[in-house]
């Protein structure tokens, strides 16, 4: 099963237990983390899901699967490019934040609250 994350972290594993609240343990679990076209599965092994966090959960198509045009790469990699893209979202958003006070506007603050 393949399980979406609140804070958009992606899970793929097999599901061995839920619940009322749709809590989850899964069970041989990567993480797969996305950058462009390229993947990379990081090993998690037995992994508890709370219910309030998942926002999807679907069952993987297999054969569907081996036909993404996505290439997987190292975990080195997927975690040196993922850096690299965080790094640049977060110069652009300070390019952002510091037009708009430019401009005379107040930029809203992110709830940190909702952030883990």
């Amino acid at each position: 099963h393949l399980v979406l994350l609140r804070d958009g972290r992606t899970l793929i594993g097999f599901l061995r237990s839920i619940d009322q609240f749709a809590n989850l343990v899964l069970h041989q679990t990567v993480e797969r983390i996305h950058v462009g076209k390229k993947y990379g599965d990081i090993p998690r092994g037995i992994f508890v899901v709370r219910g309030e966090n998942v926002v999807l959960l679907g069952e993987i198509d297999l054969e569907k699967e081996s036909d993404t045009p996505l290439q997987q790469v190292s975990i080195e990699e997927i975690l040196e490019e993922q850096r690299v893209e965080q790094q640049a979202k977060q110069e652009s958003e300070k390019l952002k934040v510091q037009a708009l006070k430019e401009r005379g506007l107040s930029v809203p603050r992110v709830d940190t609250l909702d952030e883990y």
